[in-house]
């Protein structure tokens, strides 16, 4: 009741020297800035100019402000050639570390993609449209970071996209460590545009077709309205991994150093779809006797192969190349919406408008066939068929048995639905200006997994002899239903917020007049991602259960003093107030000093603050798998050599890492810092470079995997504070120590995390002769450091691939960077742009505890020749245009355009060999792309 109080006084206050006024979030685009100062000279004496920048409550006149902004205008975007705002806006070199890339489709967020400015992953980077908040993706990344989703976002609708890298909890509130994605959409439209495309890889699959329409009428000035609406549509199929080369579509790596870790083999304890089966003795349980043979012969795409000899571990088996027969680099995908806006100009102060999308993300990614053996939640690596059953060939024996259901198709489907609606007026009450809007987004998900083994339904059906794992086509619909029943999940998240904000000029000072602005807001926020697997039905699945809802309140202010017409000073502050957390003031202030008209020196502070979210709060609980090896885990040579150094300990395996919500979380804080010059020397050039600096404290972070694991090797015995779960003996060293196959523990609020580096942008614009115009732009981002504090352990990450427990697993490389040269020559535009991802070494100290080589699919559990180093990759895309008349403008692109392959990368887990977080492009290889767009 007093924080209802509190509210209403406050916005009692607000709402009393300004009833009626606006502030606008209708930043100018990019071209027309420079004319600003101009229009500015020309307007009443106290009348700010209509500039807001991202990062900042105030219109201003001078939009280089003391934070570091990067602006893509609609014509950057055209120039790209990407078609989807999730490519635009991961192409930004400050994207790092624990970027969500939509071809992660074996994910916690599958079918979704997220930004993470600075590797501080995707819940620090706040995603906002035209200034205001969105809802986030129904399913959360790991089972525990909420984000903004960029698949379901309008860009037909774009004006431009705002990155703000910088700190910006002092006038958005939580989130915004990192900094922000403001996506602005056009504010007003006449006319009627269209366009249609159609693409295709040059080696096969992943045919694109897009098709876009927008039209408007209506003169704000003369009619004093203006309605337009937009329509999208894209379809990507899928790309199989079967149509790409070696090694990316087989997992048989002996060629390259590696190990053969196609199904089948019965000492890898996996199996293929046609069965193996091994004779176990008369009682139920026992340890194999005899050799391991197949069920039938060797078809369906398997591989007979023999391993000498005459006792267990040895036989023949049906090896099966899961990778290049069930393997997908990309799914499909279909992507549809419709945006409109209605906007009413009541004069010239005063306006409204009213905003409705609706968007919908279709995923369809068919997968490997479940196997019968998995670790978890019930052990089955061990299981048995009965003397009697019909598939068992060995009379009054047990049969161990390897088998892969490849009569039960794996299917995984995702249907999210995006509805947001904005309502918002703007307007002038004396010297005050003002906005008021309310915004609604609602997100609802249908999440269906076919595929997936019932152990209740296995074990029925073995015990009843009804499933014919011998001749697996004579099975019956109902029989594989019962052993594989559908799983259907139905989640959404939602998002309702009021906002109201003022702002005005209060005196003068020698440099100009001072501004101030102020604002509250008001919001509920929900989510609900229902159980995949409750009760642990179904084998081999990780399951996530989020749920809860809150009422946030918070109130900010900005005040900026030019000082002098070279210096200016910006400070901001905001208090927020959330249940169960409790309170939060974040300051923040700015420094911009232009000691000549060419250069400019600024410089930032700020603290800010992330709560916890509803994936990491009580009555929430996750747990996934990684893959690792006992020997890349970092076990001592003591518990290799009990295993004789058998594949029990060298090949990767699935272990399952879980985490509780814990109601005792306190928010992430952090403290940043910016400072950099922007420099314009002549005006076909300018420049800028800015050095960032950022500490949190109190992160939250699941209780570290790798202390625990490195503990249990070490001493036999399992961490206080965690829960360990063990795998079946070694078939080959029976009495050897167990290998963990679930970590578990409560989420905590870690000591720190540390990252630095520098931003350079450059744009360089040339006009010739004969109508020539050639223009110049590099961006990059280098990191200094990204360190953190795990148990008193100091890891660091830059250059590496960890952190490995984060998101796809794609860590953490030092440069990313983009170079794009434009030449123009009356209607025709050329674009070639180069994108750069420097080397990772493959070591990731939140698994292993140690900066030693991860990689251990070499000989022996080593490395393999490329001596644990993830190469860099470079790879250059093309886009042309060409405008026939004023209606009709022709457009084609090659991705990829040298067909560059993807450097190897055995150690991620998001796919096979390579790195599809910042190498997606290499596996795609050289992809056209032709269209049209027309305008009347």
């Amino acid at each position: 009741m007093k924080r209802n109080q509190l509210a209403l006084a406050l916005a009692g206050l607000l709402l009393a020297p300004a009833t009626g006024a606006v502030f606008a979030q209708n930043t100018v685009p990019q071209d027309q800035q420079a004319t600003a100062p101009a229009q500015q000279q020309q307007g009443p004496a106290k009348q700010l100019q209509t500039i807001t920048v991202t990062g900042s409550a105030l219109p201003r006149v001078d939009t280089e402000t003391p934070s570091p902004v990067t602006v893509i205008t609609a014509q950057d975007i055209a120039r790209s050639g990407f078609t989807n705002i999730s490519d635009v806006v991961r192409a930004v070199s400050a994207d790092n570390s624990g970027s969500i890339p939509p071809s992660f489709y074996g994910g916690f967020a599958t079918g979704s993609a997220g930004v993470a400015l600075r590797g501080l992953t995707v819940n620090s980077t706040l995603v906002l449209i035209d200034g205001k908040r969105s809802a986030s993706y129904p399913l959360v990344d790991d089972g525990i970071r909420s984000f903004v989703d960029l698949q379901t976002l309008p860009l037909v609708a774009v004006e431009r996209i705002e990155v703000l890298k910088d700190g910006a909890s002092s006038i958005y509130g939580s989130d915004a460590i990192a900094g922000v994605i403001n996506i602005i959409l056009k504010p007003s439209f006449q006319g009627v545009e269209g366009s249609a495309e159609v693409g295709n890889s040059q080696h096969g699959g992943g045919f694109h077709k897009r098709a876009t329409l927008m039209g408007g009428i209506g003169d704000l000035d003369k009619d004093h309205y203006n309605a337009y609406f937009t329509a999208e549509w894209e379809q990507n199929q899928a790309i199989r991994l079967k149509d790409r080369d070696y090694p990316f579509n087989s997992a048989n790596y002996t060629a390259i150093g590696g190990p053969d870790i196609r199904f089948g083999n019965p000492l890898n304890i996996n199996g293929s779809s046609v069965g193996t089966v091994a004779p176990a003795g008369p009682n139920a349980g026992g340890a194999i006797t005899g050799p391991f043979q197949p069920l039938g012969p060797c078809t369906g795409g398997t591989q007979s192969v023999t391993i000498p000899g005459a006792g267990p571990g040895t036989g023949t088996y049906c090896a099966q190349d899961q990778f290049n027969q069930y393997g997908h680099a990309q799914e499909f995908t279909n992507r549809d919406g419709l945006y409109g806006r209605f906007t009413y100009k009541f004069n010239d102060t005063t306006k409204a408008y009213v905003g409705i999308s609706y968007y919908q993300s279709v995923l369809h990614a068919p997968g490997t066939p479940s196997q019968i053996q998995n670790p978890v939640p019930v052990n089955t690596d061990n299981i048995q068929l009965p003397p009697g059953n019909p598939s068992n060939p060995f009379p009054g024996q047990y049969a161990n048995i390897n088998y892969l259901f490849g009569d039960i198709p794996a299917y995984t489907a995702t249907d999210t639905h995006n509805l947001r609606g904005v309502i918002d007026l703007q307007g002038t009450f004396g010297d005050w200006n003002y906005e008021a809007s309310l915004t609604g987004n609602h997100q609802w998900m249908g999440y269906t997994i076919l595929g997936l083994i019932s152990y209740q339904g296995l074990t029925n059906a073995i015990a009843n002899g009804t499933y014919n794992f011998a001749n697996p086509s004579a099975n019956s619909a109902a029989v594989r239903n019962s052993v594989s029943p559908a799983d259907v999940a139905h989640n959404h998240a939602d998002m309702d917020v009021f906002d109201f904000s003022v702002n005005r000029q209060l005196f003068d000072l020698p440099g100009g007049p001072t501004g101030f602005a102020t604002g509250i807001q008001f919001r509920h926020e929900a989510q609900l991602q229902q159980q995949l697997n409750p009760g642990g039905i179904y084998e081999g699945l990780g399951n996530t259960f989020i749920i809860g809802q809150r009422n946030v309140s918070g109130i900010y202010a900005e005040f900026d003093a030019p000082l002098l017409e070279s210096l200016e000073v910006d400070v901001s502050g905001r208090f927020d107030h959330y249940p169960h957390v409790g309170n939060n003031t974040s300051p923040k202030v700015g420094l911009k000093w232009k000691p000549l008209d060419w250069v400019a020196f600024r410089a930032t502070y700020s603290k800010g603050f992330r709560a916890p979210q509803f994936g990491e709060g009580p009555g929430s609980f996750s747990a996934g798998f990684v893959n690792s090896s006992v020997v890349g885990q970092g076990a001592p040579a003591s518990f290799i050599n009990a295993h004789g150094n058998s594949n029990y300990v060298t090949i990767p395996y699935s272990i399952e890492e879980g985490s509780s919500g814990n109601p005792n979380l306190k928010p992430e804080k952090s403290r940043s810092f910016t400072f950099g010059v922007v420099v314009q020397p002549v005006s076909w050039l300018n420049a800028s470079i800015d050095y960032y600096n950022i500490r949190k404290s109190n992160v939250i972070v699941p209780a570290n995997p790798g202390v625990a694991l490195q503990n249990y090797y070490a001493t036999g015995t399992v961490l206080p504070g965690y829960t360990m779960q063990f795998d079946i003996p070694d078939p080959l060293h029976p009495n050897a120590p167990l290998r963990p196959v679930f970590v578990g523990a409560d989420y905590v609020n870690g000591n720190w995390l540390k990252t630095t580096g520098v931003d350079l942008d450059l744009q360089a614009h040339f006009t010739f002769g004969n109508g020539i115009t050639y223009i110049s732009e590099l961006q990059g981002t280098q990191i200094f450091q990204w360190k953190q504090d795990s148990a008193g352990q100091i890891q660091s990450y830059v250059g590496t691939q960890g952190p490995y427990n984060l998101s796809s697993g794609a860590g953490t490389p030092r440069t990313r960077g983009n170079w794009a040269n434009t030449v123009q020559w009356g209607p025709l535009s050329l674009t070639a742009t180069i994108y750069f991802t420097s080397k990772e070494f493959e070591s990731a100290q939140d698994v292993t505890g140690t900066t030693a080589c991860f990689d251990a699919l070499g000989p022996n559990g080593g490395p393999l020749a490329h001596n644990c180093t993830l190469s860099s990759f470079t790879y250059a895309n093309l886009v042309g245009s060409y405008k026939l008349n004023d209606h009709i403008t022709f457009t084609a692109s090659v991705d990829n355009v040298t067909d560059r392959k993807p450097p190897i990368d055995p150690l991620n887990y998001a796919a096979n060999l390579y790195n599809p977080t910042y190498d997606f492009a290499g596996i795609v290889g050289r992809f056209w792309n032709v269209g049209v767009k027309v305008k009347f």
